[in-house]
């Protein structure tokens, strides 16, 4: 990292800390933490942005000096985290600006007075706001960024525009409205509209659900027999051992309860009662599914 990389990130390590301590008890330099309170960190990052990093991590970029950043995309999470739409948005935030000489600083003034006024003007002529999403895969917690997503974004009375996720997995879109509407389309997650009006436009992470019927359909189809080991290893990891799951039928005629592996197997088989899931409600415990109910419309 050279000397600029060095002061963002120790600034973001600081802002990381500040936002922890809010809700936590603990030393206020993030070198100090071990034990508990890393863990605890690893589950406040997963409630808020669904993603962790491993301890393994924590120690390499936080306890050390790492030689160099870390990815982009954890980089972004961590932003997030802290309030921020991504990493570059962060930068734009905490790079430091060079104190103007006294020569210049009447001039400078009075042109950032005059900007100031000029766009005040403007933004009563033509206000825009600027929405920012990323793509989170609901189970892994990690960004989407191995596939672009499409994005219908949908308007009044006019024909819908199209557009596609940036490799960081995110979309941005900048217009007059106070609310935005767009479909967001993924071959491997079922598809979801998104509504959300500027005033509350505060939580920019979009988590999607996977289509585990495209997804075990797709495998199956290519004789793909190694990313679907990977599939079932991940909803390994993903469910706890003794995770409550209930399959419930229509009209409230009863429920049938099902073990881990069962659940995992029938989430593996391109069956036609696969395509027709429905989740209906999920509980995590320590990023762990816990508690799952589901439906076969």
């Amino acid at each position: 990292m050279n000397r600029s990389e060095k002061h963002l990130f120790s600034t973001l390590k600081h802002a990381i800390a500040a936002t922890f301590l809010k809700n936590y008890s603990a030393p206020e330099a993030i070198e100090d933490w071990k034990g508990d309170t890393i863990t605890d960190f690893q589950e406040d990052l997963f409630s808020k942005v669904k993603a962790k990093v491993s301890e393994k991590w924590f120690y390499t970029y936080f306890k050390n000096d790492p030689e160099k950043l870390p990815r982009i995309d954890i980089l972004n999470l961590l932003s997030v985290y802290v309030g921020c739409y991504n990493w570059e948005a962060f930068k734009s935030t905490h790079t430091n600006t060079k104190t103007p000489s006294k020569r210049g600083s009447l001039i400078k003034i009075v042109g950032l007075l005059m900007a100031a006024l000029f766009l005040v003007f403007i933004f009563k002529v033509v206000a825009k706001n600027e929405f920012h999403f990323c793509f989170v895969d609901e189970d892994k917690g990690e960004p989407i960024t191995n596939i672009a997503l499409d994005i219908k974004l949908l308007q009044a009375q006019q024909s819908p525009l199209f557009f596609k996720t940036d490799s960081t997995g995110c979309f941005s879109y900048t217009t007059k409205s106070d609310k935005i509407t767009f479909v967001v389309q993924s071959p491997y997650h079922k598809t979801d509209t998104i509504v959300r009006h500027i005033d509350a436009n505060s939580n920019q992470t979009v988590r999607l659900t996977t289509d585990d019927y495209a997804l075990m359909l797709d495998y199956y189809t290519n004789g793909n027999i190694k990313d679907w080991k990977k599939r079932k290893q991940q909803l390994q990891q993903l469910i706890a051992d003794h995770a409550q799951i209930y399959q419930m039928f229509p009209n409230n005629i009863g429920i049938e309860i099902y073990s881990k592996d069962d659940f995992i197997r029938t989430l593996t088989i391109p069956t036609n009662s696969l395509k027709h899931i429905k989740i209906l409600d999920k509980k995590y415990s320590h990023g762990k599914v816990v508690k799952l109910k589901f439906m076969i419309e």
